[in-house]
């Protein structure tokens, strides 16, 4: 029989090798790049391995979409393709109204196609690995990902724990390693990594990532307690995500108290580790409808009001060099368990549980598609 391995472009081949050589190299291939960075987004080749019987014939064949980029990182910046790149995207779930918890291929086009609308060029998958469709589109869209592993608000860090956590992001890497989408790992969301124990345990969870990887940066969720860095996790981490609730979780309601306490506290984590720094959560509960002069609490007033005192922020610590990128929480309202802190639901999104938007939808997209708009035209002015 024969064996060979083709790289397809638009339906032709432009490199061929046999199996038995175990190689090939692709010169001056067409880059993957983002969405909104002055490129076409999403170009993607095919990898294509056949076998041929010579007797009878018979053909098979499996393909491969891949996409060609670079992923650089130091103590002040993300770039890919050797181009600096800011996240401006959002935090996600798996939840619709109908399907309810889980994977549904109609939510998932709606959900891409309203990122785009937004102008989002980057999602987490938090907090659990996505469907492999989601990360599919990912790529053919453009759309960066942070694929993270679930593990939540891990505690009690003993050796099951650990050996748990390195199979499920073997697991992880080996499914998701071939999609050009994935740009960072992350390993964990808000785990209670301020105690002591979680420093050697979260230094063998990266040190065997990196066993598997290292051409993506690794990034650790904190959950951030305002003013105090205490944390034994995160200096093994390329990048810092943190989830930030000032105005909400504290200080309800206290949108004046924003700018001052968020600008301190992540310039506090910047001083402390010297590493790049992105907002993974930002958000505040909103019923859709609800609206209130001035703002208060749970109207769609006080949510755009929330964003955009963290927006004056995040503008200022940009251009500092450091700050990487923000997400609000969430794409859109999700069902959680009944308690008193919820109405219905986890209803921090900027869509609804069934996809329409929210005064502050409207308000993101401004930002974001300004932001795109910007990055266009420094590309076309290099």
């Amino acid at each position: 029989h024969n064996c060979y391995v083709d790289i397809s472009y638009n339906y032709s081949s432009v490199a061929r090798v046999d199996c038995a050589e175990g190689g090939m190299a692709l010169p001056n291939p067409v880059l993957w790049w983002p969405l909104g960075m002055g490129h076409t987004p999403g170009l993607m080749y095919d990898i294509i391995i056949t076998i041929e019987d010579l007797e009878t014939l018979v053909t098979d064949q499996y393909s491969l979409p891949y996409g060609f980029r670079k992923v650089y990182w130091d103590a002040d910046t993300l770039k890919i393709n050797n181009e600096p790149f800011y996240m401006h995207g959002i935090a996600r779930h798996e939840d619709s109204i109908i399907r309810g918890k889980g994977f549904d291929q109609a939510t998932l086009m709606r959900d891409h196609h309203l990122m785009m609308w937004m102008g989002a060029n980057s999602f987490r998958t938090s907090h659990y690995p996505y469907a492999e469709e989601t990360l599919q589109l990912a790529d053919r869209h453009g759309i960066v990902v942070i694929s993270e592993c679930a593990a939540v608000s891990l505690d009690g860090f003993n050796d099951q724990l650990l050996e748990n956590h390195k199979n499920a992001l073997t697991e992880l890497y080996f499914r998701d390693r071939n999609h050009p989408s994935v740009v960072m790992w992350s390993v964990a969301n808000e785990p209670r990594s301020f105690r002591p124990e979680a420093g050697p345990y979260f230094e063998s969870v990266m040190e065997h990532l990196r066993s598997l990887d290292t051409s993506r940066p690794l990034t650790l969720i904190l959950y951030d307690h305002d003013l105090d860095v205490t944390d034994y996790a995160i200096q093994y981490a390329d990048i810092v995500g943190v989830n930030k609730y000032m105005g909400w979780y504290s200080d309800p309601g206290h949108l004046e108290a924003v700018g001052k306490q968020l600008i301190t506290s992540l310039r506090l984590w910047r001083e402390t580790l010297n590493k790049p720094i992105m907002i993974t959560e930002y958000g505040a509960d909103t019923v859709a409808g609800l609206h209130s002069l001035p703002s208060l609490m749970f109207t769609e007033e006080f949510q755009a009001e929330f964003l955009t005192k963290y927006w004056e922020v995040f503008d200022e610590l940009r251009a500092e060099g450091w700050f990487i990128g923000e997400m609000p929480w969430v794409f859109s309202d999700f069902m959680t368990k009944q308690e008193i802190r919820r109405v219905a639901g986890n209803r921090k999104g900027l869509f609804t549980r069934d996809r329409q938007p929210k005064m502050a939808a409207h308000l993101v997209r401004g930002r974001y598609q300004a932001m795109m708009a910007d990055a266009t035209i420094n590309h076309d002015e290099l």
